[in-house]
């Protein structure tokens, strides 16, 4: 499945005052992370009345929750919801009963897990500097033999 291609721009002050909602761990310190200034949805392709979803990053995660942006688009405005939320207990194990990928979305997600979503556009990014390095090295693993000749 196609990962949601909607994207929002990141409402920066509702962000901060979500993130200094969370609660720290017992004598830990919080800095406030980055912040991206536009945001992707996270889900898989979904109908058009589901809300989408990122994760934001924060220091702290309180009591193992992770703090979500929803957003809708209707009647010519967007809207938008923080949540702090459980993770997917979801796991898919592969080749072996005891390594597993879990599933890296908010408990009870609409559409697909994680591991079924797809990004062509990271897909490509990926792909892209994969090749740089395979140059890279190849370029660099030239010159040292040369280098080391002289």
């Amino acid at each position: 499945m196609l990962q949601c291609t909607a994207f929002t721009e990141l409402p920066e002050m509702g962000a901060r005052v979500a993130l200094m909602g969370l609660e720290d761990e017992p004598g830990g310190v919080s800095e406030a992370p980055e912040l991206d200034a536009f945001l992707l949805c996270e889900l898989g392709e979904h109908e058009e009345g589901v809300e989408h979803a990122a994760q934001l990053p924060s220091v702290s995660a309180s009591g193992g929750r992770d703090l979500w942006m929803f957003w809708t688009d209707g009647d010519g405005r967007r809207t938008f919801r923080f949540a702090e939320l459980l993770p997917c207990p979801a796991v898919i194990h592969r080749l072996s009963v005891k390594d597993g990928d879990a599933c890296v979305l908010f408990d009870r997600h609409p559409a697909a897990h994680s591991w079924d979503v797809t990004d062509p556009l990271a897909d490509l990014m990926g792909e892209r500097i994969r090749e740089e390095v395979r140059r890279d090295r190849g370029d660099g693993g030239a010159e040292g033999a040369r280098g080391g000749r002289s």
